[in-house]
């Protein structure tokens, strides 16, 4: 089993992991069930869609990060959110590759999403789920997700 990057100090014998950092992003749908993407402003994947989401910080949970984050970038507060999945990551900013466990969740939006943080949001997309294609979203844990995303959605349109 692979256990990534170990750092051993042969003097002591600590073992310091290397371990992924955790991200959190949003799968937004408004009360039409279109689907919020953002054009990213900034590297990595810049000018690429994605959805909203960000960074997980020392002593908080998942869910107030995705509440933090949408509320930082798209200026969206939420109130329940469904777990989606986890997916694996790499995240490459200023030549440094980071290994991410990205979680991701559906959220409904009951209000109108804008903009709020131009430095990493281009621009606000809300978009029938079917056209969105794969190869436009910035990150490959991105599309695994909507993959599942769309599985799911489409088995609970048959029951």
């Amino acid at each position: 089993m692979a256990v990534g990057i170990v750092f051993d100090c042969r003097a002591c014998g600590l073992h310091l992991y290397f371990n992924p950092a955790m991200a959190v992003v949003g799968i937004i749908l408004d009360s039409r069930d279109r689907v919020l993407l953002i054009r990213r402003a900034r590297e990595p994947g810049k000018g690429k869609l994605a959805f909203p989401g960000g960074f997980v910080d020392p002593d908080e949970t998942a869910e107030a990060a995705l509440r933090r984050e949408l509320q930082e970038e798209v200026n969206l507060a939420i109130g329940s959110l469904r777990y989606l999945c986890s997916q694996p990551n790499r995240y490459e900013f200023r030549e440094v590759t980071y290994t991410v466990l990205d979680f991701f969740f559906i959220v409904r939006a009951e209000q109108t999403a804008t903009a709020a943080a131009p430095n990493e949001v281009e621009s606000l997309n809300w978009m029938d789920p079917q056209t969105v294609e794969l190869e436009t979203l910035a990150f490959s844990s991105m599309r695994d997700a909507w993959k599942k995303f769309l599985a799911r959605s489409i088995r609970n349109d048959r029951t």
